[in-house]
């Protein structure tokens, strides 16, 4: 079904009187997330002399018994032909092989009980603390301090606590443990889509060639023909009998997503979606924190597969929330395909105070170290896992703490240097990262509010998303600087992992690179005082680690899509046209494997192994049965596309109907 630009904008106004429904939430106040606006907290002193403190909970995350047996049976359940190919684990199975031994988690218990904490069993491989805050002190040898984060503008002010310095494991556990997560509370991920850089608006254009509706109106119906969806639904393949899981960080409303989907025709259950709050749930949905991502991530996935089902997993927004989102979603096991779009550098995790010291090994055990054992244990059990690589362009350090402009001087207050760099959860090896490109096709853009001058700019092939393209247009509006016209960086998120070495996966494959050498981080004091992570760190150099994205779709904002959304500052439904990020190719990957595990009557387990045997053999690009498609133009700021795989695109893009005949094929 075709639907026009301005059926979309006279549709919208009577969906507006829908009835809406409520987000199953907490009946509480969402905490905003942090961009570059949020004010430097203020130390309101310990934790445990505030008045009228309530306990706190921390979650420990217990380590698998055997990992690196684990990751041996990974690479033989991805691998054609080995006897236990796509053999996946039940819960149970993975419980009883791989979770921890019961006398150690008894140990764990009756060591902390000991502290005055009261421990419960969550899931298989996480436990739950909770004591006052003094308790806390005692048993992690840290001071907790509160911190206050000030109104401003429309968005509410929120409390954190954190401590000043990193917690040490009882020596008597420490062999147990693989993380220690929510001593610090504060909010620290933020959402991965974004919207047109331009306030003037877009000039009429005609459709595209490649899609039906006009750019940044696309809807999963133009994604579906652009990628070579539609035999799939040709073949009566919508997602029956599949289930979506989207793990995220705000809470939505979700007769939105009901609304999108009537919108544009699809045939669906109304009681498709439930909502599993974990750790109380974020709060009620609003816009500073981040409840358009969630709405989004329901809207794509569920649009590319309208026959699954779908469970939105929703937390805290607190790294503490991120290890328990994943726990809950992998210990359930309902979901047999898994997206995300929130994220953040991943040298924040070894920055801020979230690691824990192990006092035999001297090494950190962190939020990095017990959400890479979860993970695993998705793929072990057949759950395909995607994230968004992030939308910082190469830079992805300066794009998620924000707060800070480039370029450094130490006189300067709010300036920090901007070394290449990853986003996580991307970045972890057992993922699979979606990056972003930008369609082919003419982009034009008013310069003046009555749209009597034209800016335009055209692109003959698909590209890696990269804002660089629009430099032309900040000078034609009299911004030339990036930074200041707000193109800066902007664009596919993709480079090379400094936490994780380059996986067996990648092993081999042409373009698959090194860290680069001279990437530093330096901030000014009160910079590093603010995100409580230092001045100076020298990143490794030449380090061989795991490259991101593995592949792409459309996610630049200004190709972008519409997305249906009901507002906090407002009452009644909205259509909110040209909006993109990478946020959008994560739930769109994650639709489609919905898609591809109902074709191939099973799961698919972690996809990076499909998409680089296919590069490795030979058999990914070329002709018209062809699975892949390289991303050879645009650039992310610093990686340029190329005839392969590349740190901007990863192996490009899919052509879905294909590449669900070569996993049939495997079958």
């Amino acid at each position: 079904m075709r639907i026009s630009k301005l059926f979309f904008l006279t549709l919208f106004l009577s969906l507006a009187l829908l009835p809406s429904a409520k987000a199953q939430a907490a009946d509480k106040a969402a905490v905003p997330y942090p961009d570059a606006t949020t004010p430097k907290a203020i130390d309101r002193g310990e934790l445990k002399a505030q008045p009228g403190v309530a306990p706190i909970s921390v979650t420990v995350a217990l380590k698998m018994s055997n990992l690196a047996e684990a990751e041996n049976l990974l690479k033989a359940l991805h691998t054609p032909g080995n006897p236990q190919f796509h053999q996946f684990l039940t819960a149970q199975e993975f419980v009883a092989r791989f979770g921890p031994a019961e006398a150690d988690v008894a140990k764990v218990v009756a060591e902390l009980t000991k502290y005055g904490l009261t421990v419960e069993r969550t899931t298989a491989t996480t436990l739950k603390a909770t004591g006052s805050a003094a308790a806390m002190e005692k048993a992690f040898a840290v001071s907790l301090h509160s911190f206050e984060v000030p109104a401003h503008g429309n968005v509410a002010g929120y409390t954190f606590h954190s401590p000043l310095t990193h917690p040490t494991i009882p020596s008597e556990i420490s062999g147990a443990v693989s993380g220690v997560v929510g001593l610090d509370n504060r909010p620290s991920l933020h959402p991965l889509n974004k919207t047109v850089v331009h306030a003037l608006g877009t000039a009429p254009a005609a459709a595209p060639a490649s899609t039906g509706d006009p750019f940044e109106y696309l809807t999963v119906i133009d994604f579906a023909k652009y990628y070579h969806v539609d035999p799939l639904y040709e073949r009566g393949i919508t997602g029956k009998g599949r289930t979506i899981g989207i793990m995220t960080f705000a809470s939505s409303t979700p007769s939105d997503a009901i609304a999108y989907w009537t919108a544009i025709g699809l045939d669906f259950d109304p009681n498709r979606i439930t909502v599993v709050n974990v750790d109380g749930g974020p709060g009620a949905p609003s816009d500073a924190s981040g409840s358009l991502e969630t709405t989004l991530d329901t809207e794509q996935s569920g649009g590319v597969a309208p026959g699954a089902k779908i469970i939105i997993y929703q937390a805290p927004n607190t790294s503490q929330g991120f290890v328990d989102v994943l726990a809950t979603t992998f210990d359930s096991n309902k979901a047999e395909t898994v997206s995300m779009s929130w994220g953040e550098w991943e040298w924040f995790d070894n920055l801020e105070n979230s690691p824990a010291t192990d006092p035999i090994t001297g090494n950190t055990v962190s939020v990095l170290q017990a959400s890479h054992e979860l993970l695993v244990r998705a793929a072990l059990q057949g759950q395909t896992v995607d994230a968004s690589s992030g939308d910082g362009g190469a830079y992805e350090a300066d794009y998620s703490l924000g707060g800070c402009a480039g370029p450094y001087s130490a006189s300067t207050p709010d300036t920090c240097t901007n070394p290449l760099s990853v986003g996580y959860p991307s970045s972890d090896s057992a993922i699979t990262a979606a990056g972003g490109t930008t369609l082919p096709g003419t982009i034009s853009i008013c310069l003046d509010a009555a749209c009597d001058s034209v800016y335009t700019v055209s692109h003959k092939h698909e590209r890696v998303w990269g804002w660089d393209y629009l430099e032309g247009f900040c000078v034609a509006i009299g911004i030339p600087d990036p930074v200041a016209c707000g193109i800066s960086d902007v664009g596919s998120g993709g480079g090379v992992s400094i936490s994780y070495f380059e996986p067996l996966y990648q092993w081999g494959i042409p373009g698959v690179q090194l860290s680069q050498p001279g990437q530093v981080w330096q901030a000014t004091p009160d910079i590093g005082a603010y995100y409580e992570i230092g001045t100076y760190y020298a990143l490794p150099s030449y380090f061989p680690g795991r490259n991101v994205p593995d592949v792409s779709f459309n996610s630049d904002p200004e190709t972008g899509y519409i997305v249906y959304y009901t507002s906090s500052s407002g009452t009644t439904l909205g259509l909110y046209q040209g909006y993109g990020g990478t946020s959008f190719a994560a739930p769109q990957l994650n639709g489609v494997m919905a898609l591809i595990g109902e074709s191939v009557h099973g799961r698919l387990g972690l996809l990076n192994y499909p998409l680089y045997d296919l590069v490795r053999s030979g058999q990914a690009y070329g002709g018209d049965d062809a699975p892949l498609r390289a991303i050879k133009y645009g650039d992310n700021w610093f990686y340029h596309g190329s005839d392969g795989y590349n740190l901007g695109a990863g192996v490009g893009t899919m052509d879905v109907a294909n590449f669900d005949a070569v996993l049939r094929g495997q079958h």
